[in-house]
């Protein structure tokens, strides 16, 4: 594919979208080579820190949902670190009229660290009208990878079962004739 080319999945809904994202979330980036860098290094010391957390939740046997969606969120960090890493390496430099060569003779566009994320899922319709007005609808969700996909499932699983996973531990009660202890006594 070249760049911007999509191949749709479910017409006017799904599409195979070929793009890159040279930054992090919906385009933003940090400007020049230091900043992609950056972010590179941002990326790589925050998988480091959800490394040690994972390892400290299974060390403390923690709700087994709970390490799951850590254990996503990592994934797709590192899949996007992966991408950003070495993409750039093995690829030519991807246009709208060219196709990329995978190990161009040349090296790759980037260095080690400064390539591009690939996106390719995209969510986008539009309707002339639809039943609860004459007026035209478009729908359209940022572009996205599987990585971005695990994040925001690890993300998700987490808020919805909060209550589950983060379950509150009480001291138990006094008996009759005892004082109360605190917890907050040492």
């Amino acid at each position: 594919m070249t760049l911007g080319d999509q191949v749709p999945v479910i017409e006017n809904l799904f599409y195979i979208h070929f793009t890159e994202n040279y930054g992090m979330a919906f385009g933003l980036e940090l400007e020049g080579t230091y900043g992609k860098l950056l972010l590179s290094l941002f990326r790589i010391l925050a998988v480091g820190g959800i490394g040690w957390y994972l390892f400290t939740l299974v060390k403390q046997k923690e709700h087994l949902g709970f390490i799951f969606s850590i254990s996503l969120i990592m994934a797709g960090a590192i899949g996007n670190i992966l991408d950003s890493a070495f993409y750039g390496m093995l690829f030519s430099e991807s246009t709208p009229m060219d196709t990329s060569v995978f190990l161009p003779e040349e090296g790759g566009y980037a260095g080690f660290l400064h390539g591009a994320v690939v996106d390719m899922f995209y969510f986008n319709s539009h309707f002339d009208r639809v039943f609860w007005t004459d007026q035209p609808f478009t729908f359209s969700f940022p572009i996205f990878n599987i990585s971005d996909s695990a994040i925001t499932i690890g993300v998700l699983v987490i808020l919805f079962f909060q209550k589950r996973f983060f379950k509150k531990q009480e001291l138990p009660s006094p008996s009759v004739g005892e004082t109360p202890v605190s917890s907050d006594n040492n």
